[in-house]
């Protein structure tokens, strides 16, 4: 992995140039309410190409890097074959605009960023902030070589008394901003991908004030999310 990442700084070096202190019962606790989601995913998506998709996915490599354009600049990450599921769902939902003007919703500074939820594209929902999806969930893939470094791409889900299955939702995920602090989820949360540019983005996102239920006070967005190869 980390040779096929070194081999890709060029051309994320230009890309750049274009554009968890908490603990763990905080983080169970809000993640309880992360998504109504109740279709489960059992097997792996045919994703079928609509005439209004983003891209085209079909040449797409076996662990795809890709651009997330937001209001505070540009992520880079890329996602894991080993989690088949996750990879297609994101590429499937990135296809569709599924996360254009979607807000990250939930910023706890040392510990993580958390985005995806489409009720954050109407203000007035800000009451239900944390709990949107798109109706379904994601089966876990945990896999114990991916653990919550910096940068990690991990899904959000329900607690584990109401989902003893540690099913993903099926489209919020956090971006690690403090392993230090994030140690604690290894081995109960789907890591899908990594970060592998724009880190610089991820501190800046995760310094936003935010109020006493960890929302930024200043709206930051998904611009738009595409692939890189």
């Amino acid at each position: 992995m980390k040779s096929k990442i070194f081999g890709l700084i060029f051309i994320i070096t230009s890309i750049m140039l274009q554009s968890c202190g908490n603990n763990a019962t905080k983080e169970e606790s809000k993640n309880d309410t992360n998504g109504n989601d109740t279709t489960i995913i059992k097997e792996k998506n045919t994703m079928e190409q609509d005439s209004t998709a983003r891209f085209s996915y079909d040449n797409l490599p076996d662990e795809p890097i890709f651009q997330i354009h937001t209001t505070e600049g540009t992520i880079v990450v890329l996602l894991y074959k080993d989690t088949p599921l996750h990879r297609d769902n994101f590429i499937k939902l990135a296809s569709e605009k599924f996360y254009d003007n979607i807000l990250f919703h939930r910023i706890i500074y040392g510990f993580m960023i958390q985005t995806g939820d489409p009720l954050t594209k109407d203000s007035t929902n800000v009451n239900m902030f944390g709990t949107g999806g798109p109706g379904y969930t994601i089966p876990a893939e945990i896999l114990p070589q991916y653990t919550h470094k910096k940068g990690a791409l991990a899904a959000a889900r329900q607690g584990d008394i109401s989902n003893p299955k540690r099913e993903s939702s099926g489209s919020q995920f956090y971006i690690v901003h403090n392993p230090e602090h994030c140690q604690h989820l290894d081995g109960a949360y789907t890591i899908f991908g990594e970060t592998i540019g724009g880190f610089e983005v991820i501190d800046k996102i995760a310094a936003i004030r935010t109020n006493r239920y960890d929302q930024p006070i200043k709206d930051v967005r998904i611009i738009s999310i595409n692939p890189i190869n």
